[in-house]
């Protein structure tokens, strides 16, 4: 593992997912080498040669200023890397945005596939709304490991339970869902009793890594090789389609709500989880901004 400290401008940047107004992460790169991450994209704009998963750059920035400014406002922390990877026990930057960023009202979101973060349920619950959501998009540790170095499902499973535990808002981030292999009932089964959210998102593939899954299902799910061609290489949304079908009658039948696109933290905390579908969000969030009217010329 390549470890480099590097020192930005700023650490907040205006955000286009649609749970948040700015992305947050505190590391470049991420040692947890997921092998189906999007993020793995930033190798780009880091210069390292390196494969994905072999380099981190901590970041290093100035005092946030004013941070009272940012209230009300969501941070969605750890989109492009992992906050609680495990560098952070040593480098304690993601500690570092929190303590900075205690007592401004803030809207703070957290994801992560690792436990350390329990290490920080102090500071987080200063905030208000907070909320910590956890990847887990298979309950078979083969495939776990197959897929990524991250801890194991289980301590992903008893960490939400003791955040959740402390009356922190909990989310259980269902991605990426792989087609015939992700049973999403299963994972639902397991977590509703201690999450407040339940997301749901379509495995993507694109770049260099879109490659690397289709060659992992040749070799270890053959049997899932037409499928996979189907939906990634003939670009049809028909099995995406029919578990939205089915997620909405489990739903029903299971006495879960389910919606589309809907963030809400507004229901009881103690209320049974709203299961959230976001497939295709980018497109989503797309079609919404061209919807929304356009501002007058000096507003």
């Amino acid at each position: 593992m390549i470890v480099k400290k590097r020192e930005v401008k700023t650490i907040l940047t205006r955000s286009n997912l649609p749970v948040s107004d700015y992305s947050v992460n505190p590391y470049v790169g991420c040692p947890h080498a997921c092998k189906y991450c999007y993020a793995s994209f930033m190798k780009r704009f880091a210069n390292h040669p390196e494969p994905w998963g072999e380099f981190l750059d901590v970041k290093y920035w100035p005092e946030i200023r004013n941070p009272r400014n940012y209230s009300g406002k969501e941070l969605f922390v750890g989109s492009v890397t992992d906050p609680y990877n495990p560098e952070e026990e040593k480098y304690g930057r993601t500690r570092a945005l929190l303590e900075q960023l205690r007592g401004s009202g803030v809207k703070l979101s957290i994801q992560t596939k690792s436990d350390l973060v329990l290490r920080d349920l102090d500071l987080i619950a200063s905030f208000p709304d907070a909320r910590v959501g956890f990847s887990i998009n298979t309950l078979d540790e083969s495939f776990r490991e197959d897929m990524d170095r991250a801890v194991s499902i289980e301590r992903r499973l008893d960490a939400m339970k003791r955040v959740h535990d402390a009356g922190i808002r909990t989310t259980c981030f269902i991605s990426p869902i792989f087609p015939g292999i992700t049973d999403v009932p299963a994972i639902i089964g397991r977590v509703r009793d201690r999450c407040n959210l339940i997301w749901l998102e379509n495995l993507n593939l694109r770049g260099s890594y879109k490659a690397v899954i289709l060659d992992y299902i040749r070799d270890r799910h053959p049997e899932l090789v037409s499928l996979y061609e189907e939906i990634y290489e003939r670009k049809c949304r028909r099995y995406w389609e029919r578990l939205d079908r089915e997620m909405r009658e489990y739903a029903e039948t299971n006495g879960l709500e389910y919606v589309r696109n809907d963030d809400s933290m507004k229901k009881p905390f103690d209320a049974p989880p709203m299961i959230v579908n976001f497939f295709y969000h980018e497109e989503i969030k797309r079609s919404a901004r061209r919807a929304e009217p356009a501002v007058p010329r000096g507003k």
